[in-house]
């Protein structure tokens, strides 16, 4: 299938935005939904938000965070090659001779990961990241330093594509793909009727500190706040099912539950996609979601918060992959209940 606007996505998803580096990914952002908002802000996290409805009472925060994970320079070792470690929680092994780009101070250049030939003994045993190196082809230490210092970001040189006219796959779609559905949410509202405040903001630094999402909520002071983010796909090889509830990439948006979940929230969703008739499915969050959902609901004087995720396959790997089906299906979620919103909603869970 063919989303609209799927061509921006891949775009987003061919811009590199490593947690604490989201300035390229966001200026793109902001350019393309400042059209369909009443009113576009920054703030000092770095955060983009976009806002619908800005005079109105009711506020709805939708937070889709745009950084993805990557890997950090922490040397240069004397021949040129670089020593790393993770920025965010990354998968070591995913690493092994996949091709880089090197977001350098001075330039952005290719390298590589370097993994030993079973010729020569190949890789055995358990290792981490910073038990690997990069390889950009510099000589010596002082070649290098000519393009890259200590703290420089690497993320993996990987182009997206669609599977199967069914699958969108790539590096980074947790969570460019949440900042492209609340943009796409924002894009659809300029034709609808809305009576609350939405306020869009594809949030920074998720990956590592969820700095952005308590930025904005703090700012916003919402009602509510829907994190809209990735959760684990159980439908493929390798996973235990018994440790994991089943979800399926191609089975709906997923709607979690547990005690910072707000009941009333999910309620309004369900009746949401039971009207548009969209299949949803369910995550376990008993303490907490893992997502900006957390940082949001610990904000000001506290909020009320929900969590719509899309199944994802191959988390934190370059590989990841999502339904474009199912993208496509949260945005229309979203817009309905939106749109279903009075203003008058008691989230209260006593007033059940």
């Amino acid at each position: 299938m063919q989303l609209d606007n799927q061509e921006f996505l891949m775009e987003l998803l061919r811009t590199a935005s490593p947690s604490s580096y989201e300035m390229d990914i966001q200026k793109k952002w902001m350019k393309e939904y400042a059209p369909y908002a009443d009113e576009m802000r920054t703030d000092v996290s770095g955060n983009a938000i976009a806002v619908v409805n800005p005079d109105a009472e009711f506020k709805v925060l939708l937070a889709g965070h745009c950084d993805e994970i990557a890997m950090v320079v922490t040397g240069i070792d004397a021949n040129g090659f670089l020593q790393i470690d993770e920025m965010g929680r990354f998968n070591a092994k995913a690493a092994l001779g996949m091709t880089v780009q090197v977001i350098g101070y001075n330039k952005t250049i290719p390298g590589v990961v370097g993994v030993n030939a079973m010729h020569l003994g190949g890789v055995k045993g358990d290792f981490e990241l910073p038990d690997l190196y990069i390889d950009c082809g510099a000589k010596s230490k002082q070649e290098m330093e000519q393009y890259v210092q200590v703290g420089d970001l690497i993320v993996y040189q990987r182009q997206p594509s669609v599977l199967m006219d069914r699958y969108l796959t790539g590096r980074g779609l947790d969570n460019r793909t949440g900042s492209f559905i609340i943009g796409e949410v924002v894009r659809r509202l300029k034709k609808e009727n809305v009576n609350v405040g939405v306020y869009a903001v594809s949030t920074v630094n998720e990956e590592t500190n969820m700095g952005g999402a308590y930025f904005a909520a703090a700012g916003i002071q919402p009602d509510l706040a829907i994190a809209c983010d990735v959760t684990f796909a159980t439908d493929h090889p390798g996973v235990n099912k018994r440790k994991a509830v089943d979800v399926s990439l191609d089975g709906g948006p997923v709607l979690a539950k547990g005690a910072p979940i707000n009941r009333k929230a999910n309620i309004i969703l369900e009746q949401a996609a039971k009207e548009l008739d969209i299949p949803l499915q369910y995550e376990l969050t008993p303490r907490a979601t893992g997502t900006d959902a957390d940082k949001m609901r610990y904000s000001g004087k506290g909020v009320s918060t929900a969590l719509v995720s899309l199944p994802l396959r191959y988390m934190h790997s370059p590989v990841e992959t999502v339904s474009l089906q199912v993208i496509q299906q949260e945005i229309d979620l979203l817009v309905k209940f939106l749109t279903n919103l009075t203003g008058e909603e008691s989230l209260n869970p006593l007033d059940l």
